[in-house]
Protein backbone atom coordinates (compact mmCIF):
# COMPACT_ATOMS: atom_id res chain seq x y z
CA UNK A 1 0.00 0.00 0.00
CA UNK A 2 1.14 3.46 -0.83
CA UNK A 3 2.38 5.86 1.81
CA UNK A 4 0.28 8.93 1.67
CA UNK A 5 -3.22 7.54 1.39
CA UNK A 6 -5.62 6.84 3.48
CA UNK A 7 -6.19 3.21 4.42
CA UNK A 8 -10.38 3.56 3.33
CA UNK A 9 -9.26 4.60 0.14
CA UNK A 10 -8.45 0.89 -0.90
CA UNK A 11 -11.46 -0.45 0.30
CA UNK A 12 -14.18 0.98 -1.96
CA UNK A 13 -15.69 0.75 -6.04
CA UNK A 14 -12.03 -0.31 -6.42
CA UNK A 15 -11.94 -3.60 -4.39
CA UNK A 16 -15.27 -4.37 -5.44
CA UNK A 17 -14.29 -4.24 -9.12
CA UNK A 18 -11.10 -6.47 -7.88
CA UNK A 19 -13.41 -8.82 -6.41
CA UNK A 20 -15.83 -9.73 -8.85
CA UNK A 21 -13.03 -9.73 -11.67
CA UNK A 22 -12.12 -12.25 -9.50
CA UNK A 23 -15.36 -14.00 -8.51
CA UNK A 24 -16.33 -13.96 -12.42
CA UNK A 25 -13.66 -15.99 -13.44
CA UNK A 26 -14.78 -19.08 -11.38
CA UNK A 27 -18.84 -18.08 -11.09
CA UNK A 28 -19.91 -16.95 -14.76
CA UNK A 29 -23.52 -16.35 -13.45
CA UNK A 30 -22.06 -13.62 -10.68
CA UNK A 31 -23.74 -10.33 -11.83
CA UNK A 32 -20.99 -8.33 -11.29
CA UNK A 33 -22.27 -5.27 -12.46
CA UNK A 34 -25.14 -5.09 -9.79
CA UNK A 35 -22.70 -6.30 -6.97
CA UNK A 36 -20.24 -2.89 -7.95
CA UNK A 37 -22.69 -0.73 -8.15
CA UNK A 38 -24.29 -1.61 -4.70
CA UNK A 39 -20.90 -1.00 -3.27
CA UNK A 40 -20.55 2.70 -5.27
CA UNK A 41 -23.42 3.85 -4.57
CA UNK A 42 -22.80 3.75 -0.29
CA UNK A 43 -19.18 3.48 -0.12
CA UNK A 44 -17.81 7.23 0.02
CA UNK A 45 -19.60 9.02 3.22
CA UNK A 46 -18.24 5.65 4.93
CA UNK A 47 -15.00 4.84 7.37
CA UNK A 48 -12.61 1.90 7.30
CA UNK A 49 -14.56 -0.94 9.00
CA UNK A 50 -17.89 0.02 7.72
CA UNK A 51 -17.05 0.20 3.55
CA UNK A 52 -15.68 -3.80 4.45
CA UNK A 53 -19.40 -4.64 5.97
CA UNK A 54 -20.40 -3.04 2.93
CA UNK A 55 -18.76 -5.01 0.54
CA UNK A 56 -19.44 -8.18 2.63
CA UNK A 57 -22.92 -6.78 2.47
CA UNK A 58 -22.88 -7.06 -1.56
CA UNK A 59 -21.25 -10.42 -1.55
CA UNK A 60 -23.95 -11.45 0.68
CA UNK A 61 -26.97 -10.24 -1.47
CA UNK A 62 -24.72 -11.21 -4.90
CA UNK A 63 -23.88 -14.51 -4.39
CA UNK A 64 -25.99 -17.58 -4.29
CA UNK A 65 -28.15 -17.76 -1.14
CA UNK A 66 -27.06 -21.09 0.43
CA UNK A 67 -23.66 -20.22 2.17
CA UNK A 68 -22.33 -23.24 1.74
CA UNK A 69 -22.41 -22.64 -2.18
CA UNK A 70 -20.73 -19.29 -1.55
CA UNK A 71 -18.05 -20.55 0.22
CA UNK A 72 -17.20 -22.67 -2.16
CA UNK A 73 -16.98 -19.33 -4.82
CA UNK A 74 -14.75 -17.67 -2.63
CA UNK A 75 -12.61 -20.53 -1.34
CA UNK A 76 -11.69 -20.31 -5.17
CA UNK A 77 -10.21 -17.08 -5.17
CA UNK A 78 -8.10 -17.49 -2.42
CA UNK A 79 -4.85 -18.12 -4.44
CA UNK A 80 -1.61 -19.77 -3.33
CA UNK A 81 -1.16 -19.14 0.92
CA UNK A 82 0.44 -15.98 1.89
CA UNK A 83 4.60 -17.49 2.37
CA UNK A 84 5.76 -14.38 4.30
CA UNK A 85 5.40 -13.06 8.20
CA UNK A 86 2.95 -10.15 7.50
CA UNK A 87 -0.72 -9.14 8.55
CA UNK A 88 -3.79 -8.33 6.90
CA UNK A 89 -3.17 -4.74 5.18
CA UNK A 90 -0.60 -6.55 2.93
CA UNK A 91 -0.63 -7.95 -0.30
CA UNK A 92 -3.98 -9.83 1.15
CA UNK A 93 -5.87 -7.43 2.35
CA UNK A 94 -8.72 -7.49 -0.48
CA UNK A 95 -9.92 -10.57 1.25
CA UNK A 96 -11.01 -8.80 4.30
CA UNK A 97 -14.35 -8.50 3.23
CA UNK A 98 -14.71 -12.03 2.86
CA UNK A 99 -14.00 -12.43 5.87
CA UNK A 100 -16.33 -9.89 7.06
CA UNK A 101 -18.81 -12.11 5.29
CA UNK A 102 -17.96 -15.43 7.30
CA UNK A 103 -17.92 -13.04 10.93
CA UNK A 104 -21.61 -11.81 9.46
CA UNK A 105 -23.21 -14.59 7.57
CA UNK A 106 -21.67 -18.03 8.83
CA UNK A 107 -22.55 -18.12 12.33
CA UNK A 108 -25.10 -21.03 11.98
CA UNK A 109 -22.50 -23.23 9.95
CA UNK A 110 -19.58 -23.58 12.67
CA UNK A 111 -17.81 -26.69 10.86
CA UNK A 112 -17.71 -24.66 7.28
CA UNK A 113 -17.16 -21.58 8.78
CA UNK A 114 -13.55 -22.59 10.95
CA UNK A 115 -12.04 -24.59 8.03
CA UNK A 116 -12.72 -21.28 5.71
CA UNK A 117 -11.66 -19.50 8.27
CA UNK A 118 -8.33 -21.67 8.53
CA UNK A 119 -7.95 -21.10 4.92
CA UNK A 120 -8.54 -17.65 5.08
CA UNK A 121 -5.73 -16.70 7.36
CA UNK A 122 -2.98 -18.42 5.60
CA UNK A 123 -3.58 -15.85 3.23
CA UNK A 124 -5.35 -12.85 5.02
CA UNK A 125 -6.12 -12.97 8.84
CA UNK A 126 -8.26 -14.57 10.76
CA UNK A 127 -8.59 -13.43 13.69
CA UNK A 128 -11.59 -11.28 13.67
CA UNK A 129 -14.11 -13.61 11.52
CA UNK A 130 -13.38 -16.06 14.38
CA UNK A 131 -14.48 -14.18 17.04
CA UNK A 132 -18.79 -14.31 17.19
CA UNK A 133 -17.90 -18.21 16.42
CA UNK A 134 -15.58 -18.17 19.92
CA UNK A 135 -18.19 -16.45 22.01
CA UNK A 136 -20.97 -18.88 20.68
CA UNK A 137 -18.85 -22.14 20.37
CA UNK A 138 -16.64 -21.64 23.31
CA UNK A 139 -16.16 -25.35 23.83
CA UNK A 140 -15.70 -26.23 19.91
CA UNK A 141 -13.69 -23.10 19.15
CA UNK A 142 -11.01 -24.06 21.66
CA UNK A 143 -10.94 -28.19 20.28
CA UNK A 144 -10.26 -26.08 16.59
CA UNK A 145 -7.28 -23.12 18.42
CA UNK A 146 -5.77 -26.65 20.17
CA UNK A 147 -5.42 -28.44 17.32
CA UNK A 148 -4.15 -24.73 15.19
CA UNK A 149 -1.28 -24.15 17.64
CA UNK A 150 0.06 -27.38 16.03
CA UNK A 151 -0.36 -26.71 12.72
CA UNK A 152 2.41 -26.60 10.49
CA UNK A 153 1.66 -23.30 8.71
CA UNK A 154 2.77 -20.24 11.09
CA UNK A 155 -0.16 -18.02 10.36
CA UNK A 156 -2.08 -20.92 11.94
CA UNK A 157 -0.55 -20.66 14.76
CA UNK A 158 -0.34 -17.12 15.34
CA UNK A 159 -4.18 -17.58 15.00
CA UNK A 160 -4.37 -19.80 17.86
CA UNK A 161 -3.26 -17.31 19.51
CA UNK A 162 -3.91 -14.00 18.16
CA UNK A 163 -7.84 -15.19 18.10
CA UNK A 164 -8.11 -15.52 21.56
CA UNK A 165 -7.19 -12.33 22.56
CA UNK A 166 -8.58 -10.41 25.30
CA UNK A 167 -8.08 -7.38 23.95
CA UNK A 168 -7.74 -7.77 19.99
CA UNK A 169 -6.88 -4.00 18.81
CA UNK A 170 -10.02 -3.13 16.50
CA UNK A 171 -12.29 -5.93 18.29
CA UNK A 172 -14.93 -6.26 21.29
CA UNK A 173 -13.35 -7.55 24.52
CA UNK A 174 -13.35 -11.33 24.95
CA UNK A 175 -14.32 -11.59 27.97
CA UNK A 176 -14.92 -15.58 28.22
CA UNK A 177 -11.41 -16.60 29.28
CA UNK A 178 -10.66 -13.85 31.46
CA UNK A 179 -11.09 -15.76 34.55
CA UNK A 180 -11.47 -19.15 33.08
CA UNK A 181 -7.69 -18.46 31.64
CA UNK A 182 -6.63 -21.91 31.80
CA UNK A 183 -7.70 -23.40 28.24
CA UNK A 184 -6.20 -20.44 26.70
CA UNK A 185 -2.74 -20.67 28.60
CA UNK A 186 -2.94 -24.26 27.89
CA UNK A 187 -2.79 -23.36 23.47
CA UNK A 188 -0.01 -21.15 24.64
CA UNK A 189 2.00 -23.14 25.60
CA UNK A 190 1.97 -25.36 22.32
CA UNK A 191 3.51 -21.93 21.25
CA UNK A 192 6.11 -21.16 23.59
CA UNK A 193 9.00 -22.31 21.73
CA UNK A 194 7.84 -20.90 18.21
CA UNK A 195 10.76 -20.35 16.01
CA UNK A 196 8.49 -17.48 14.00
CA UNK A 197 8.64 -14.38 15.02
CA UNK A 198 5.05 -13.89 13.38
CA UNK A 199 3.96 -16.02 16.11
CA UNK A 200 5.91 -15.30 19.22
CA UNK A 201 4.91 -11.81 19.09
CA UNK A 202 1.44 -12.79 18.89
CA UNK A 203 2.00 -14.86 21.72
CA UNK A 204 3.63 -12.09 23.38
CA UNK A 205 0.86 -9.63 22.90
CA UNK A 206 -1.70 -12.30 24.00
CA UNK A 207 -0.08 -12.54 27.29
CA UNK A 208 0.55 -8.79 27.61
CA UNK A 209 -3.21 -8.61 27.37
CA UNK A 210 -3.49 -10.86 30.26
CA UNK A 211 -1.56 -8.83 32.66
CA UNK A 212 -3.97 -5.96 31.97
CA UNK A 213 -7.07 -8.11 32.84
CA UNK A 214 -5.73 -11.18 34.79
CA UNK A 215 -2.82 -10.10 36.41
CA UNK A 216 -2.04 -12.41 39.20
CA UNK A 217 -2.19 -16.34 37.25
CA UNK A 218 -0.62 -14.50 34.11
CA UNK A 219 2.83 -13.09 35.50
CA UNK A 220 2.48 -16.56 37.66
CA UNK A 221 2.85 -18.61 34.10
CA UNK A 222 5.67 -16.23 33.01
CA UNK A 223 7.35 -16.65 35.76
CA UNK A 224 7.02 -20.36 35.37
CA UNK A 225 8.44 -20.15 31.87
CA UNK A 226 11.34 -18.16 33.21
CA UNK A 227 12.61 -21.21 34.14
CA UNK A 228 13.16 -22.11 30.77
CA UNK A 229 16.42 -21.30 28.59
CA UNK A 230 14.83 -21.40 25.17
CA UNK A 231 15.39 -17.81 23.28
CA UNK A 232 12.06 -17.96 21.45
CA UNK A 233 10.58 -18.43 25.14
CA UNK A 234 12.73 -15.67 26.68
CA UNK A 235 12.09 -13.22 24.28
CA UNK A 236 7.84 -13.48 24.49
CA UNK A 237 8.22 -13.21 28.27
CA UNK A 238 10.22 -9.89 28.12
CA UNK A 239 7.74 -8.69 25.13
CA UNK A 240 5.35 -9.66 27.19
CA UNK A 241 5.99 -7.86 29.90
CA UNK A 242 6.98 -4.59 28.40
CA UNK A 243 4.44 -2.36 29.65
CA UNK A 244 5.41 -3.37 33.41
CA UNK A 245 8.20 -0.64 33.88
CA UNK A 246 6.05 2.22 32.16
Amino acid sequence: MQQGIKLKEYFGKNLAELLASKIIRVHKKFPQKDFIEYVAKDYQKLELKDRVNLISESLKIHLPDNYANAIDILLQIFGEPNPNETGMFSSYSWLLPVSAYIENYGLEDFDLSMQTIYQLTQRCTGEYAVRPFIRKYPKSSLVYFSKWSLDNDFHVRRLSSEGLRPKLPWAKKLDLFIDNYQPVFDILENLKEDQIKFVQKSVANNLNDYLKVNFPPTMKFLNNWAQSDNKHTLWIIKHAQRNLNK
